[in-house]
């Protein structure tokens, strides 16, 4: 809800007022910030901030660099997206700052490279995921997602982001890579302490936030270093002994770029499918009249109800790109090594693209979002994953708990980076 005197700065905003860098920004009602980036749509598309001071929690931070511009309709990001020669992904990663290399390969791997290695490497990673293991994942998805609503069915209440949301994706990556159910909570932790961007629940405040980040990738690359040498001597059916058999014209990976890789799925695979579940369940919330849409039909309506849950939702709001060259975007002239942050959330309510962009609506069509990224080499080589399980949750979940639904406001992440959320009140008949 937004008080009177929000209402009022609402109508008195100002595109000099929006500082995206400002983490008090990112704390706003959902409104105000919507109407920040609708302000900054119309009148100031490339806008210019300055770099957030991260030495400020941490001296072990890089210091802020020269800037960056807001890339917030969805046409400009588009058009970024399509031409990696000129807007890349390489130089110092896709975080605002620029990272040290190693710290690159720890967070970032394939989608912090351009080609030829990204197209390396996303073509060995693709072969691994061929028809038929793509087929066994499917299967695992619907039984992890009945065992996983079993077990909390009984209750009648749970927090749905902890208990449903999360565990879906988690079981499926960690089955998928072989993971033992004994690391889950390992996994489960270092991800989310990846992903907190200092929120003070997975990064206590007389913690270094970079030593934090630091070790949390140590753990989940010490993980899979040990699970592939295992794999390598004794091969079987998972991804990981996938990964690490195939080869293409005789390149194969790396074990720090499968470390890498595996990081990337917790993060990428786990945190986004959980927040997008997550804010699913608050939308259905919001706007009855969807839900009742929706669980009256979802054989003819999933499709359309999971694309608009990921337009909604944008669980990833930006990535960096940087200018390789001296270039013009939406009548501005950029510079080489100038920053760029793709919105997708912004370009996800583009007035331009959408039909009411603000309306929740599972029978949306088309729906152009940019959810998984834009079309280009970087878009999100799990769409299809991602979009096959909150199909399968949300599924199993109007048939086996009906009238499940959140009873409180949502605890987010504090973050400008993920729209994520870490808990959720719910509850429903118990069985």
């Amino acid at each position: 809800m937004v008080s009177t005197d929000e209402t009022l700065e609402l109508a008195s905003l100002r595109p000099e007022d929006v500082d995206l860098s400002d983490r008090e920004f990112w704390g706003r009602p959902r409104p105000m910030r919507e109407a920040a980036f609708a302000l900054l749509r119309r009148e100031r598309p490339l806008a210019f901030f300055e770099e957030p001071d991260l030495s400020e929690s941490s001296p072990l931070a890089p210091p802020p660099g020269p800037g960056y511009r807001a890339v917030v309709r969805h046409a400009d990001v588009s058009e970024v997206s399509r031409h990696p020669d000129i807007f890349c992904s390489g130089k110092g990663a896709v975080s605002i700052p620029d990272l040290p290399p190693e710290m690159v390969e720890y967070f970032a791997g394939m989608i912090s490279t351009d080609n030829p290695r990204h197209a390396r490497l996303r073509r060995i990673v693709s072969q691994a995921f061929n028809p038929r293991r793509i087929q066994d994942i499917e299967v695992t998805i619907d039984d992890v997602a009945r065992r996983v609503i079993e077990r909390a069915a009984p209750k009648g209440e749970c927090d749905f982001v902890t208990e449903i949301a999360g565990p879906l994706p988690l079981q499926i990556i960690c089955d998928m890579m072989g993971v033992p159910p004994s690391e889950y909570g390992t996994v489960f932790r270092c991800s989310n302490v990846i992903l907190s961007e200092s929120d003070p629940e997975y990064i206590p405040e007389d913690v270094d936030p970079v030593v934090a980040l630091l070790g949390a990738g140590q753990e989940l690359t010490g993980i899979m270093h040990e699970l592939s040498a295992f794999r390598r001597d004794q091969p079987t059916d998972d991804l990981t002994t996938a990964l690490i058999t195939t080869n293409i014209d005789g390149e194969s990976l790396t074990p720090d770029e499968l470390a890498s890789f595996f990081v990337l799925l917790l993060t990428a695979g786990n945190e986004t499918t959980r927040n997008a579940i997550a804010h699913g369940l608050v939308a259905l919330r919001e706007h009855p009249d969807q839900r009742a849409v929706w669980q009256a039909d979802p054989e003819k309506v999933t499709a359309t109800a999971v694309d608009e849950i990921v337009r909604w939702a944008t669980p990833v709001i930006w990535m960096r790109r940087t200018v390789t060259c001296d270039t013009v975007l939406a009548g501005e002239a950029l510079h080489e090594g100038d920053k760029l942050l793709l919105f997708y959330n912004s370009a996800n309510r583009d007035e331009e693209v959408f039909d009411d962009p603000y309306r929740f609506d599972v029978r949306r069509a088309p729906n152009p979002h940019l959810g998984f990224g834009a079309a280009g080499p970087h878009f999100c080589l799990g769409a299809h994953l991602a979009r096959r399980e909150i199909d399968v949750m949300f599924t199993e979940l109007f048939e086996r708990l009906p009238d499940l639904e959140a009873t409180g406001e949502p605890d987010r992440l504090q973050s400008s980076f993920i729209n994520g959320i870490k808990h959720l009140p719910c509850r429903y008949t118990p069985h």
